[in-house]
């Protein structure tokens, strides 16, 4: 749903309906986002950018893009307790003319990461308007201008998901938190300094895997009658990261938001259950 950056808008959540109730199998509409972000996770420098936005849903019985997963999600197995998804995340590109830490250095581009997620229901309400799960993805990541494998990512969280709240009892609002691990290959991309591109204001520098900082998310959406909102805010803690004596580390946060607005204009006739 993005030129990559759309799909930081991904995580969007949740909101008077106790169980499943009918809704059509799928759904289309167009928006736009805007978006707050840094041009990396260390950065010191963040950026607004505006994009359309596509809304699709799909209620298939193992395809499915919904509020509740926010991108395209191929369920593999479904069972009480535990899920098995196929799923995806992206972000934007960052050019390093742009970029007073990175001046001189190949830009960033746009990256696209594809892997499993493990969700464990670790406990739910009896009226199922409130859920804690255990969330375990694990995704390579590639660059999208020049194709590259680039190390792999490891974000387990823990998520609490909630159905109808706040004004008017519509909202769908999920939190999560929990640290990223990521590979030495990934943090190599972002912020070795090869001797090549070093300064007296950056040093070469030899990036490591491992612990890559702890993430919080906030998000919520809601429906409208025909027009969709939703909107999430993130913010990631590097104090300890493996790369966190990088020179191009200029920053021991990191804060991202959006908020989108679509209009949707077809839906099926073909209802299904669904407690998105």
């Amino acid at each position: 749903m993005r030129p990559p950056a759309l799909l930081a808008l991904a995580a969007l959540l949740h909101a008077p309906l106790a169980a499943a109730e009918p809704r059509p199998q799928w759904e289309v509409g167009l928006g736009a986002a805007a978006l707050y972000l840094p041009d990396y996770r260390g950065s010191d420098q963040s950026r607004g950018y505006l994009y359309p936005l596509p809304y699709v849903r799909y209620r298939g019985e193992r395809l499915r893009l919904d509020d509740r997963r926010g991108l395209a999600s191929l369920l593999l197995l479904d069972t009480d307790r535990v899920e098995l998804d196929v799923s995806l995340n992206a972000s934007q590109p960052a050019p390093s003319d742009q970029s007073s830490a990175r001046q001189g250095m190949p830009d960033l581009d746009p990256t696209l990461e594809i892997g499993p997620l493990v969700k464990v229901r670790l406990w739910e309400s009896g009226d199922r308007r409130r859920e804690l799960s255990l969330q375990l993805p694990v995704r390579a990541a590639f660059t999208l201008q020049s194709p590259e494998f680039i190390g792999w990512v490891f974000n387990p969280v823990i998520d609490l998901y909630q159905r109808n709240v706040g004004p008017g009892g519509q909202w769908r609002v999920g939190m999560q938190a929990g640290p990223v691990f990521t590979d030495g290959r990934y943090n190599r991309y972002y912020y070795q300094v090869d001797a090549q591109y070093a300064t007296l204001a950056r040093p070469a520098y030899a990036a490591s895997g491992g612990y890559g900082g702890t993430q919080f998310t906030l998000t919520a959406n809601r429906r409208f009658g025909p027009v969709w909102v939703g909107a999430f805010v993130r913010a990631y803690a590097l104090g300890g990261a493996a790369f966190e004596s990088s020179p191009l580390v200029q920053s021991r946060s990191a804060f991202y938001a959006g908020i989108g607005v679509a209009y949707v204009f077809a839906e099926s006739k073909t209802l299904v259950q669904s407690d998105d």
